[in-house]
């Protein structure tokens, strides 16, 4: 069950963060030139394929596995914990909605006031794209890693996010004006449930601890974090609502 849990976090964060990413390239693409934003993207991929293969296996070789296991897990505590965070606070009302929408508009309307070179290729489109995939992408591999090679399944976590990046992009080239419509705050919060629950488990069993259902663990804690979640939620969006209801009384 934990193996779906894996797959399932790795393609969601995939899918989060390639949405992000194609909403800069669609800004190069459109607004300078495609064929140099393309080429960043491909720049940007195979940059991040060369981080997962040269230094998943040295990580496995040389770092003890409890100790591994320990920093992993801390570090996916620090990246489910901040999108968490963000996810919460959007739901609650108290900021504002991921809009991918807006984003592209105004990045479009930046990059259009630059200068555009007379040589066949762009550099500002290549750069760009370039920056926002590997940026983007950068969690990916770090959440690739993680998950990867804690649970042995570093080829089936690499596949996942690859599928995510696939379907991302098709899914992108088809519907590119449609980016507002991807559940994006849900995901998030679906992803930092599931990362805060693999790094829970992760650190803890680096320090020693014996959970009492092996890898079912990672279920129970998966389900006692998203019904602190809830409670969470409604408790500041009671709050938030309260604050608005006595500055309309005033």
């Amino acid at each position: 069950m934990s193996t779906y849990v894996l797959v399932a976090a790795v393609f969601l964060a995939s899918c989060v963060e390639m949405v992000e990413a194609l909403t800069i390239v669609l800004a190069a693409g459109t607004s300078r030139s495609w064929r140099s934003a393309l080429e960043g993207s491909a720049a940007g991929i195979a940059v991040l394929t060369l981080l997962v293969v040269g230094i998943g296996p040295s990580l496995v070789k040389y770092v003890p596995i409890g100790s591994l296991r320990f920093i992993i897990g801390a570090l996916l505590l620090i990246f489910g914990l901040q999108w968490l965070r963000k996810a919460i606070l959007r739901s609650a009302g108290l900021k504002a909605m991921h809009n991918e929408d807006q984003i592209f508009e105004d990045e479009v309307k930046r990059l259009r006031s630059i200068p555009k070179s007379t040589s066949g290729r762009d550099s500002t489109a290549f750069a760009v794209a370039f920056k926002g995939v590997f940026l983007e992408g950068l969690e990916v591999v770090i959440v690739v890693l993680t998950l990867g090679l804690t649970n042995h399944k570093l080829l089936l976590a690499s596949v996942s996010a690859l599928a995510a990046v696939i379907l991302v992009g098709i899914v992108g080239a088809i519907v590119s004006k449609q980016l507002s419509k991807v559940p994006e705050n849900a995901m998030k919060m679906g992803v930092g449930l599931m990362l805060v629950s693999f790094g829970s488990f992760w650190s803890g069993e680096g320090m020693g601890v014996h959970w009492p259902a092996s890898d079912a663990s990672i279920l129970l804690l998966l389900l006692a974090y998203s019904v602190a979640t809830a409670l969470m939620i409604r408790l500041l969006s009671w709050q938030y609502k309260g604050r608005l209801t006595s500055r309309g009384a005033v």
